[in-house]
């Protein structure tokens, strides 16, 4: 499989460790993040790089580092194609992929330790979309009104 990563500044240090992590377990990485850190770009031209990637099917999975990951989810998410999930950790990783059928999380590069980015990216590909969240106009309803009730109670 092939997995596109990318990053700004602040995801540098991340982005190197969770690169040699990947290509250690045999995947290829198509690394267009920022060659060092005396070369910063900023996310909004670093998430496209790929986004791109990924619809023209040179990569499966993307993988984008920011400072805390979500001004790239936001501007991978404007690219037709594009399920970005901002994680935190293994659950929200693995949630990512089950529900939502993510095909690129973002992480953030100031709030994550190496270790438990790796961990994070372990889960996320070890995951299968397994669940189509199917609304039924009886469970919506219900879960509206019971948000009533509770701004009822609570936001007077």
């Amino acid at each position: 499989m092939t997995i596109a990563i990318a990053c700004d500044l602040s995801g540098f240090p991340l982005k190197k460790e969770l690169t040699e992590h990947l290509k250690s377990q045999g995947y290829t990485v198509l690394d267009f993040g920022i060659e060092g850190e005396d070369a910063p770009q900023p996310y909004f031209i670093q998430a496209p790089k790929v986004a791109k990637a990924i619809q023209e099917g040179k990569a499966e999975k993307g993988i984008l580092i920011c400072g805390t990951g979500q001004g790239m989810a936001i501007v991978a998410n404007k690219h037709k194609g594009i399920y970005a999930c901002v994680v935190d950790d293994i659950f929200s990783a693995e949630r990512s992929k089950i529900v939502n059928n993510a095909n690129v999380i973002t992480l953030g590069g100031w709030i994550t330790a190496p270790f438990v980015g790796k961990q994070i990216v372990d889960a996320w590909l070890a995951m299968s979309f397994t669940q189509k969240m199917e609304f039924k106009k009886d469970f919506l309803t219900n879960a509206f009104n019971q948000v009533v009730e509770i701004e009822k109670e609570n936001f007077r």
